[in-house]
């Protein structure tokens, strides 16, 4: 099992610590140290959608310009987007033997998951 995100996200943190606290086993995936290929960006599109992949509540969307916002409207531009600016990327993802079992962080979900 692999969890995607970057390592000083608050909600990835949480998400880490609950883990560890409940004995799960991961691989951790920095996508600002390991990047993320085209390739694994669309196939979380085909499984979640580039809508819940695209976090447009975080900073990194904020700081876009309304133009740039708006040229995000599929799937190949959100995943252009996603290839340049990593931390857009809704985190943390758990991936487990290749596909999307967890976007975000949620406690009751985890616990049901895990």
């Amino acid at each position: 099992m692999t969890v995607y995100g970057i390592k000083n996200c608050d909600t990835v943190k949480s998400a880490i610590v609950w883990l560890r606290k409940n004995e799960v086993d991961f691989e951790f995936h920095d996508y600002k140290t390991k990047g993320i290929d085209e390739r694994k960006l669309k196939d979380w599109c085909k499984q979640v959608g580039w809508e819940s992949l695209l976090n447009k509540r975080g900073t990194t969307w904020r700081k876009l310009t309304q133009s740039e916002q708006a040229e995000v409207d599929n799937e190949r531009s959100a995943i252009l987007l996603m290839l340049s600016k990593t931390s857009i990327i809704k985190r943390p993802l758990i991936e487990k033997n290749e596909r999307v079992i967890a976007l975000g962080f949620d406690e009751k979900s985890y616990s049901k998951l895990f």
